[in-house]
């Protein structure tokens, strides 16, 4: 029988043959059903969810197994990675797609209930913690971590975004359970929280924040690149899944390699089908997953990156969420190694993200241009403001990628720099005799 892979719904998981790595006992000509749990919305795990299913590149790979099965893809989409957690130990979910914070109690609850998992590789990642972000009301006064005492603030706890808060309440010395009001809210409500002024301030990882300064309900309060800890995403298996389906699991890792190809070659239209397939602004998309956006996209499991890992489970251990973390047990890059090979995988593990850099995206164009500096770049919006359709810079000293209207501006000099807050503008203004902050209309206008 000709093995064929197609896409099917949650409905599926009713099927006899449907449950999750389910299968006829028949060999030859039986069906299988591998059952993937990503965050469409999570925009840093797109080339192991949103653009990879957009792509069908999973199911060509299962296509070309050969092994007489007929595989069947179901496709589970989940606003944070702990329902997918809750998933995979009941044995609902093959293969998953997450932040760093969560991959750990990944690992725990598997390993407490008896159901491990594996780190299998990573997707997008930003080696200063740039994926998270604290934002506050546009009108607000707080103007920096200090002004959070007291305030309410929301967040996942459990996730990436809550341990970029944690860490950053310590270094300014706040107490982050005692200090402030912790509200404990999904990402959307979250968002709700605070244009209804129900929350003081939001700290979320991607996309959040971006999509909230580019809809001009929020304003950057701490960027949590000024950490310089590595954060990230990555791909997370059962182990009886992958023991006993390894061709299944290098499939989708091949296929997770693909789109990561597609998505450097092809970053503008990554960003247009990712916004298609979210809802999210193509322009957000891009901030985060375009050609020096603020995340970087490889499969390899980096050393940096398994270190930061290490170092993350002491915070949600002080929180109470998880105990010790095998973390050397939990990352098993067999898999990915044996799914690129062991030169390409090799180059992965060396290659370096790309320099930070300035961009416009001309509105109509498949492509954007890039700028050796911001005054560049402003040079360009000042004679082209009703063509531009996104405009993006480098804050000036954590690299993390901004659009250029929403960022703090200071003139020192004939330079102008952008800044992610109002925080690191104002250091540097205190270090650099004669720099000032200035507006955005009138950085246009000393670029001109």
């Amino acid at each position: 029988m000709k093995r064929t892979a197609v896409a099917v719904t949650t409905a599926a998981l009713l099927l006899p043959l449907a449950g999750c790595g389910g299968e006829a006992e028949a060999g030859a000509g039986s069906t299988v059903t591998v059952t993937v749990g990503y965050q469409s919305k999570t925009i840093n795990t797109v080339t192991a969810g949103t653009l990879l299913r957009s792509l069908g590149s999973f199911e060509k790979e299962l296509n070309a197994l050969g092994d007489g099965t007929t595989y069947k893809v179901d496709w589970q989409d989940y606003a944070t990675g702990a329902p997918i957690t809750a998933q995979m130990t009941a044995g609902k979910i093959d293969i998953g797609s997450m932040g760093d914070f969560p991959l750990l109690i990944n690992a725990a609850r598997g390993t407490q209930l008896g159901r491990p998992t594996h780190l299998v590789s990573v997707t997008g990642y930003n080696l200063r913690g740039g994926l998270n972000t604290i934002v506050t009301a546009p009108d607000s006064k707080l103007g920096s971590l200090d002004d959070l005492r007291g305030k309410k603030v929301s967040t996942s706890v459990g996730s990436a975004a809550d341990g970029t808060l944690v860490r950053a309440l310590q270094r300014a010395g706040i107490d982050p359970d005692k200090g402030i009001e912790k509200l404990n809210q999904q990402p959307a409500v979250g968002a709700s929280a605070l244009t209804a002024g129900s929350a003081d301030a939001l700290s979320q990882f991607v996309a959040w924040p971006g999509l909230l300064a580019y809809q001009g309900k929020a304003k950057a309060l701490y960027d949590g690149a000024s950490l310089n800890l590595p954060t990230f995403h990555g791909v997370t298996a059962r182990e009886d899944f992958a023991k006993k389906r390894p061709a299944v699991l290098e499939a989708f890792l091949k296929a997770q390699a693909t789109a990561t190809d597609y998505l450097h070659d092809h970053p503008v239209a990554a960003a247009e089908k990712v916004a298609k397939a979210t809802g999210l602004p193509a322009e957000v998309v891009y901030l985060y997953n375009g050609t020096h956006g603020i995340a970087t996209f490889g499969p390899a499991l980096r050393p940096q990156l398994i270190s930061a890992l290490k170092k993350d489970v002491s915070v949600l251990k002080s929180a109470k969420l998880v105990g010790d973390v095998d973390v050397d047990a939990f990352v098993d890059d067999r898999y990915v190694k044996k799914a690129l090979g062991s030169s390409a995988y090799a180059r992965q593990l060396a290659a370096a993200p790309a320099p930070a850099a300035s961009e416009v995206w001309p509105k109509g164009s498949t492509a954007t241009r890039t700028y050796d500096s911001p005054s560049a770049l402003l040079r360009y919006v000042s004679a082209h403001r009703a063509s531009v359709r996104a405009a993006y810079v480098p804050d000036a000293t954590t690299g993390t990628l901004w659009f250029a209207d929403k960022a703090v501006w200071v003139a020192d000099g004939d330079a102008l720099l952008p800044f992610v807050t109002a925080t690191t503008a104002r250091a540097y203004v205190a270090d650099h005799q004669g720099a000032r902050t200035v507006s955005y209309a009138d950085a246009l206008d000393r670029a001109s």
